[in-house]
């Protein structure tokens, strides 16, 4: 399928339109046969439900598609060959995509990695290794840009291949700061999707929206870090719902950052500590043998050959999510935090489990002299513990 520009314009106003959510906008489209068709027939249907709706102008949709053209982004609808089939075999696929960037790297098979923003010093270590390693053997990896995880995962496969999710609008990088990180994911050859309007600041409500592309978009989900009622177990809730496999790193019980993904290996996901944990898994359903690791520059890789269309996604998804109602683009985001001293930042990468001096200070972006007289005043303080190796863990 491939919409004309005129039926592109007709569906970003009916997505945009009060009260129309993705299962809605389908339920329209096929009761009158295109979404052109079911703008004219709402102000009846809403007339006749005694409640009025507000219907996206003609004008606000030209106006969001060429603030999207300016960013280089552009809307692609279900169906048409840009579209991730992954994506479009769930049940509250998005109508239409914002995307910025290759197109290819949604075709081939890919891996969300996701964890806390708050991460530990290890669990980055261990997410920039095990991201590093898929990435080698051929998958993409998805995630949602925020800090901690996410951000480590899309920094070790930018050469092999990344895709980021945002909250809001293109234009609306959450948090700012990843807006560099954003440039360098599109220079390298990956992709930004956005489902959210142009000019929409991330409110809490779309991170879980949010989390349910993520998930959507991947074979699997691995979840490194999370406390209970984390953002990430939504995310492996939302890829159970899709039919898809789910991985938790395993961490210390004495780690509040690790209660989360314990707790999922006990309901029954697959305990993640190495790469090949995961392949184990997914080679299977790929369909083939693993490509073999060990080359040293994944840019160096051959182009896999197979690709989403070539899996099968049977799987009956149940993800029920409500009809978002039309407003306009808030003025301010979410809160940024307060900047944090760098004493503050090594502990909180510091966790019950002994991690390296020398690979803390490269966490907290720290040279190692500072990080190393840091380091003696928690200890001076009973803020943490030395252990032999030089190695050190929270007290």
């Amino acid at each position: 399928m491939q919409l004309s520009d005129a039926q592109r314009l007709d569906w970003l106003r009916l997505i945009r339109s009060e009260g129309v959510g993705p299962r809605t906008f389908r339920g329209l489209v096929n009761r009158f046969g295109g979404a052109g068709a079911a703008l004219k027939a709402l102000p009846d249907l809403a007339k006749a439900r005694g409640k009025p709706i507000r219907v996206a102008t003609k004008a606000e949709a030209e106006r969001e598609i060429a603030a999207a053209a300016r960013l280089g982004a552009r809307f692609v609808a279900m169906g048409e060959a840009e579209y991730p089939l992954p994506l479009q075999a769930t049940a509250d696929a998005p109508p239409l995509i914002g995307l910025r960037g290759d197109a290819a790297c949604l075709r081939r098979p890919a891996v969300a990695i996701v964890g806390s923003r708050n991460a530990s010093a290890a669990g980055l270590t261990f997410t920039e290794r095990l991201s590093h390693a898929l990435g080698h053997e051929g998958l993409v990896i998805v995630s949602g840009l925020a800090r901690g995880v996410d951000a480590r995962a899309h920094k070790a496969t930018l050469q092999s291949g990344t895709v980021a999710v945002l909250a809001g609008g293109h234009d609306r990088i959450y948090p700012s700061e990843h807006e560099e990180l954003v440039a360098r994911i599109l220079d390298s050859g990956g992709a930004i999707v956005a489902e959210m309007p142009m000019g929409w600041e991330p409110r809490g409500r779309d991170f879980p929206r949010r989390n349910r592309i993520i998930s959507g978009l991947s074979l699997g989900t691995i979840v490194v870090e999370a406390a209970r009622r984390s953002g990430s177990l939504i995310t492996a809730r939302f890829a159970l719902e899709q039919g898809r496999e789910v991985f938790a790193v395993p961490g210390s019980p004495l780690d509040p950052r690790a209660e989360g993904t314990n707790d999922l290996i006990r309901d029954g996901a697959t305990l993640c500590a190495a790469p090949e944990h995961v392949m184990a898994v997914l080679t299977p359903l790929i369909g083939g043998p693993a490509p073999e690791t060990g080359a040293e520059d994944a840019a160096d890789r051959a182009e896999p050959a197979l690709y989403w269309d070539e899996i099968d996604f049977s799987a009956e998804p149940v993800i029920a999510m409500a009809a978002e109602p039309a407003h306009p683009p808030f003025e301010e985001g979410p809160p940024q935090p307060a900047p944090r001293d760098d004493r503050t930042i090594l502990l909180e990468l510091l966790g019950p489990s002994p991690v390296p001096v020398d690979a803390l200070a490269r966490q907290a972006g720290l040279p190692a002299r500072v990080a190393q007289s840091l380091l003696m005043e928690l200890e001076l303080d009973g803020k943490i513990w030395r252990h032999p190796g030089g190695t050190v863990s929270l007290r």
